[in-house]
This record gives structure tokens, sequence and C-alpha cells, in this order.
């Protein structure tokens, strides 16, 4: 699997989903690959983000990640901020040795993990002698 290839700074326009129209600020999540002999994994920390808020595609050996935060309601007058209300977009370019119909994700407190396994084909195999 590739290094992370491009990130994207565009707000999409989806018609059904009427609250992507307006802008919202995206960041890049920090993410670990590692690797298996049958499979790469990939963590990345998206906190604030529910399962319900993620959108992972493949699309032309590209995996797309996008974590949507919920917007939370300030309670009372704000009187600093440091923290801002950011969504999550990453687009890795994906190995062609990726079977991308057995990809698989979870969320668990913050932390998306996709598995990634490889193609039977590019898996090492070993030859018995006769």
């Amino acid at each position: 699997m590739n290094s992370l290839v491009k990130t994207e700074e565009r707000t999409p326009q989806t018609s059904n989903q009427p609250e992507l129209s307006q802008q919202r600020s995206y960041t890049s999540p920090p993410a670990n690959i590692m690797e298996t002999s049958d499979a790469y994994v990939l963590e990345a920390e998206m906190p604030g983000v529910a399962k319900e808020g993620l959108e992972i595609t493949v699309e032309n050996g590209e995996l797309r990640i996008v974590g949507h935060r919920a917007k939370q309601e300030v309670k009372g007058r704000e009187l600093f901020r440091e923290r801002r209300h950011f969504d999550y977009r990453r687009v890795f370019e994906l190995d062609p040795s990726i079977d991308t119909g057995r990809i698989s994700a979870r969320i668990e407190q913050g932390l998306l993990t996709l598995h990634l396994p490889k193609a039977e084909s590019v898996k090492p195999k070993k030859i018995q002698v006769g």
C-alpha cells in the first residue's frame, strides 16, 4: 500500500445530505499503516466521529475516508475557544494487491481501524517438494 497520496480541501456537495452543502473545515487525521503476511491494517485517529458520521469509499484505486463530527451546541455564553469544529478527510492510493471487496472497518473510541486484505494471488505460497 502506498503512502498518503493527497488530501482534499473541497467541500462535498451532496444533494441527499443538505448539511454537507454548508462550508466545512477538514483536517487530515493522523494515521498508521501496518503490514502482515495477509493484510494491511490502517488506523486513523478521528476523535468525536461516530459510526454514523463515517463515509469510507473505494473508487478508481483510491481509498477515501471522511469523518463528520457532530456539531456541539454551546450552553451559555462562550468565553474562550481553542478547539475548532472540523471534520476529517484523507485519501490513500491503494496497492493493486488489495482485495477491495473484503475491506472491513470499525471505529472505537475515536480510532478508525481498516483491515485491507491482500488478494490470494499475491500472498506467499509454500511449495511442497515431492
